[in-house]
């Protein structure tokens, strides 16, 4: 017994295989993230090391090279490559496309470990990390105020982050140009000279008294208490009575408190960076998302959030959405849901005006939600995303998964118009038809999937393309199979050619006919001639591919525009802040 006697002896079978395939498709198309792009780790790390103060030169020769050479020997690498500038170096770690990055990343890590002991004791733990288009911030929340630029860091780190990070699908929260909240020492040269005292001094004294070390325990017979010693200063008026002890690392007799060699301000660290919105200072929160996450829902909470926001905001701040991918990619997303939906309907159409019944062309179009629905479900468990490649490879099966359907339909209605009744006409055409169908499906999947198996980082984007489109059509395969004879079997009506429209499209049909059938004898009679122009075209067709642009991804228009200017090299951030001013 084939699949298709199994579905037409069996319809209430077939039938909650169809709906099952809409409505878990249906599901799946609801729960599956939507992104512009796939999700895509790039063979390249970024190792990123911060030492204050430091000069270019001395993180060049004290941090850099030290990393550079104990990298060298991560297997799969292709290139190195570092710039450093005042604190801070960056190293770019590019590997073999197909080394897996996960496992380089641990390896990676590995190294540097081993040669911590030769880096500065000063540095900041260096941070590793993939590269991934997915990683960048979806959406940059400005927030400026009128207010002291103090107040402005205090109320976004302590109170707005947090809210934003625990929005579902928030994966973390980046602040652009934030300053933190420092305690800052201003020195008296005149009043150091008069106590005989040095800068050192001064700091040993804050690194001896604002510290908080571990007390032990107290224990009796009965009880057991955890001693603790305050030993850091929690006010700016505690940190001005820190005691000096010690001058020149020899203890003095006569303490002296911190304020009276200098002046103590609750303040911020150094402007090494700075940000303003509308011409007023302001930080943004970067929204970065989770792996997989829905871009859009994701955005969409994050404005609902600012909506909250914005009712409880001191007098005198401003929040707002200072860039916004999602609603490009919500546009996009749309644009491609509606192509789908087109495609179908233009589609039954062509079908119907072929076949001339609406029965037909009802069981052509139920092929296309089966097919295409059903492909979610599979796209769901891969761990794929609603983006550009997935939903084009969705917009290219809808023609291609109806071409099994229609040739099974074809031959059940061949045996209809034949004399045999609905349940004979399905057996018996969709038996005869049914490799042919396999055969036709596998030459469209032979063409598809090997798109999956390219190399490269292009490769790595196109796999979810032919996948996608290789899962449709063999569903179609299934479809055609199983549910288009099912369906036949029980209301296949014939056209009715004599209705005026039927009488014109068979008049144009025979005329259309008639010049194929010329042309094609031509063909046949002139054999060698088709083969050489065909040759040929394809020649000059390969001519024209280095004629051709070349590109990553094709030019989009999201209705913005960036602008970077560069100050000459030694500029200073008032200066640079001044040409910044001008041009906005």
């Amino acid at each position: 017994m084939t699949l298709s006697d199994l579905s037409i002896k069996n319809p209430v079978f077939a039938w909650m295989l169809m709906v099952g395939l809409m409505f878990f498709g249906y599901l799946s198309f609801r729960g599956m993230g939507v992104g512009q792009m796939p999700d895509v780790d790039f063979p390249v790390l970024n190792v990123d090391v911060t030492w204050e103060g430091a000069a270019p030169e001395v993180m060049e020769t004290d941090v850099v090279d030290i990393i550079e050479d104990a990298v060298m020997g991560v297997q799969g690498l292709r290139e190195v490559s570092s710039s450093t500038r005042q604190g801070q170096a960056a190293i770019n770690l590019e590997f073999e496309l197909e080394r897996d990055i996960d496992v380089a990343l641990q390896e990676v890590q590995s190294k540097i470990s081993e040669i911590q002991r030769r880096l500065p004791r000063e540095i900041d733990p260096p941070v590793i990390m993939k590269m991934n288009p997915e990683d960048q911030p979806i959406m940059w929340v400005a927030v400026s105020t009128t207010r002291p630029l103090r107040e402005l860091m205090e109320y976004v780190d302590t109170q707005l982050k947090d809210r934003f990070k625990t929005i579902a699908g928030v994966g973390e929260v980046f602040l652009g140009g934030f300053r933190e909240r420092n305690l800052r020492i201003w020195l008296d040269v005149d009043q150091l000279a008069a106590y005989q005292l040095t800068a050192s001094d001064v700091i040993d004294a804050v690194q001896g008294e604002h510290v908080e070390v571990p007390a032990g325990r107290l224990e009796t017979a009965e009880r057991e208490m955890t001693v603790r010693a305050m030993g850091e200063v929690q006010t700016v008026e505690e940190f001005e009575n820190i005691m000096i002890t010690r001058r020149a690392g020899q203890p003095i007799y006569r303490l002296i408190p911190l304020r009276a060699v200098a002046t103590i301000e609750d303040g911020l660290s150094d402007a090494r960076r700075m940000s303003r919105v509308w011409g007023k200072p302001g930080v943004g929160l970067g929204i970065r998302k989770q792996r997989g996450a829905n871009s859009v829902a994701v955005g969409r909470k994050v404005i609902q959030k600012i909506v909250e926001v914005k009712k409880e905001l001191p007098p005198g701040y401003d929040i707002r959405v200072n860039f916004d991918s999602t609603r490009y990619i919500e546009d996009t997303i749309q644009e491609l849901v509606f192509t789908l939906f087109l495609s179908a309907v233009l589609t039954s159409l062509v079908c119907w005006a072929f076949f001339g019944s609406w029965s037909t062309n009802v069981n052509i179009l139920l092929a296309i939600p089966t097919s295409i629905l059903g492909t979610f479900i599979i796209l769901r468990f891969a761990g794929f995303t609603l983006n550009t490649f997935t939903l084009l490879g969705l917009s290219l099966a809808i023609g291609i998964v109806v071409d099994d359907a229609i040739m099974v339909l074809e031959n059940i209605v061949r045996h209809r118009e034949k004399g045999l009744s609905q349940m004979d006409a399905a057996l018996t055409g969709a038996r005869q038809i049914t490799f042919a169908a396999v055969a036709a499906t596998i030459a469209i999947v032979a063409i598809f999937l090997p798109v999956a198996y390219m190399k490269g980082i292009i490769g790595k984007f196109f796999f979810q393309f032919g996948v996608t489109i290789s899962a449709a059509v063999s569903l179609s395969l299934l479809e055609a199979l199983t549910l288009a004879p099912m369906r036949c079997s029980q209301f296949l009506e014939l056209a009715d050619r004599r209705t005026k429209f039927g009488k014109q499209f068979e008049q144009g049909m025979e005329q259309a006919r008639t010049y194929y059938r010329k042309y094609l004898e031509w063909t046949l009679r002139h054999k060698k001639a088709v083969l050489l122009a065909a040759v040929l075209f394809f020649v000059l067709s390969l001519a024209t591919v280095p004629m051709i642009r070349k590109e990553f991804v094709p030019a989009q228009d999201q209705s913005m525009f960036l602008t970077r200017i560069q100050t000459p090299i030694g500029s200073s951030l008032p200066l640079t802040a001044e040409k910044f001013n001008q041009a906005e």
